[in-house]
């Protein structure tokens, strides 16, 4: 719909509001005409009115409406949070997940982003800022509704806006595991005590791993008990991913955590290509001292043979910086310990820098300054174990895509507050899981969006400007209409609207 002007021979203006469907315009309604451009004017004032009516976003003149009556808040009928829906919603929606026709996965995705809190927390604020009441039991209900049947294509939606967005197939993956654990004493067949990198080694745990595409797209996920060898979780993972979408060839890249003899044998098996980090520290004393003779350079890096593969070796000043800060700060700790009497010999083995204790006599633990001092040889030194024919600049290239799986569980565990898991059912760990790989989909979609907006707005900045975006419902005084209407105050609202063009 539009305002068309049409004037006569006698100069006379006449004010249509007309629409133009398959070629064809048609009046939907005349307002009159006039000469004078002010009476002119008026007519189109009401024709755009009219408009805004027809499209339920009526601008409301305050001044001639609601200002002359004494209280302005006894025509408000009603108040809600507008800025999630409008911001998260509709890229929830261009992602595709609307598929999905559960209101209530929308609602707990969103919020996942917004309000990270247990799902009795979430029923709160549903009511308090949508007015939306839902009880935990109907949560509890959806959820394992959502395990049952849904989870495959929630992955599998994801799986192909990934694609759209990257505009080509997924040949390269990156994966990574982290784990999650439970304020809970006892364990269960799922939920085991093992080694926490978060340092919580007293709780039972699960292991997470997920699958990411280039630039840290997630495509898909795992849970594993808490004990599990990360490098087993990989292979599960991975086959799963290439079979529910046919995929024939997989670069697969991964950190020196996964690594093992058998992992590799496996992946070569499988006739996999990989790239995973090397633990150069460890390989034969003959290709040790072949490593160490490289003499690199800053930012240079070699390749070594190691039998069928190759062993990519390079140096970074940077590294070695870090390298060295680190290797002193371990040992400080070390002996701050030593000198407390905090040190026995339950302390001797190869977990980070307990590597330079050794025991000296039956009983008394020391520090090997001599391999502390070994180990500086190394710093700045990092090795990649690979079969792939492709070039050692685009693997190195490849490879530093890696800490966008570590980005992911930083804000899995920060911004979506994945853990602690406030269910004991697997199935409902399960579904706990899956609504954050989707609310983390849609935040890295937002991200992309912003970045493709050229938007000096991080993701968490404009989430947290969408949950000050209210709609205001009036009753307006002379006709009696409900009418709604986005409140854009403040100029970082208005922004944020205009970039996502919501609200106008």
């Amino acid at each position: 719909m539009f305002v068309r002007e049409l004037k006569n021979v006698n100069g006379r203006t006449y004010i249509q509001v007309v629409s133009k469907t398959a070629g064809k315009y048609k009046v939907l309604k005349s307002f009159g005409g006039a000469r004078d451009r002010d009476s002119i004017q008026r007519l189109i004032s009401q024709a755009q009115n009219w408009i805004n009516l027809q499209k339920g976003n009526i601008e409301l003149d305050l001044y001639s409406e609601i200002a002359q009556y004494t209280s302005f808040t006894e025509h408000i009928s009603g108040l809600k949070l507008a800025g999630i829906e409008l911001l998260l919603g509709n890229v929830f929606d261009q992602i595709g997940f609307s598929a999905i026709e559960d209101e209530l996965f929308k609602s707990l995705v969103l919020y996942r982003l917004v309000y990270p809190r247990s799902k009795l927390k979430t029923t709160e604020y549903l009511f308090r800022y949508e007015h939306k009441e839902v009880s935990v039991d109907t949560i509890y209900r959806y959820m394992d509704k959502l395990h049952s049947s849904q989870k495959d294509l929630i992955q599998q939606i994801s799986y192909t806006h990934t694609r759209e967005v990257l505009k080509e197939a997924i040949q390269i993956v990156f994966y990574d595991v982290t784990t999650i654990y439970f304020e809970i004493d006892r364990e269960d067949d799922l939920r085991k005590t093992g080694f926490s990198k978060e340092g919580k080694h007293q709780h039972p745990q699960i292991v997470l791993g997920l699958l990411v595409s280039m630039s840290g797209y997630p495509l898909a996920y795992d849970i594993f008990e808490g004990n599990q060898f990360e490098g087993k979780t990989m292979l599960p993972v991975i086959e799963a991913f290439k079979k529910k979408f046919h995929l024939e060839k997989l670069l697969i890249v991964a950190d020196s955590g996964l690594l093992s003899k058998e992992i590799i044998a496996l992946l070569i098996e499988k006739v996999y290509e990989f790239l995973l980090g090397a633990r150069i520290k460890n390989e034969s004393q003959l290709l040790k001292e072949k490593i160490l003779a490289l003499s690199l350079k800053d930012n240079q890096s070699k390749v070594l043979r190691k039998g069928e593969l190759r062993l990519i070796v390079s140096y970074s000043e940077r590294r070695a910086k870090k390298d060295a800060h680190n290797r002193e700060r371990g040992l400080k700790r070390l002996e701050k310990r030593l000198a407390k009497g905090k040190l026995t010999k339950a302390h001797l083995n190869q977990r980070g820098y307990n590597k330079y204790l050794i025991l000296d006599g039956d009983v008394k633990v020391s520090i090997d300054y001599n391999k502390y001092n070994q180990d500086a040889k190394w710093d700045g030194l990092k090795g990649y174990i690979t079969n792939s024919s492709l070039s050692k600049d685009i693997l190195l290239a490849h490879y530093r895509q890696l800490w966008q799986i570590e980005k992911a569980f930083r804000i899995a565990k920060s911004e979506l507050n994945i853990r602690p898991v406030f269910h004991r059912l697997q199935k409902r760990i399960e579904a706990h899981i899956c609504l954050c790989f989707a609310a983390y989909k849609v935040y890295k979609e937002l991200e992309r969006q912003l970045l493709e907006k050229n938007a000096d707005i991080s993701p968490a900045k404009a989430i947290e400007i969408a949950q000050s975006i209210f709609e205001i419902e009036i009753i307006t005084p002379n006709t009696k209409q409900k009418i709604a209407k986005v409140l854009l105050l403040k100029k970082e609202q208005k922004v944020l609207a205009q970039l996502f063009q919501f609200g106008c």
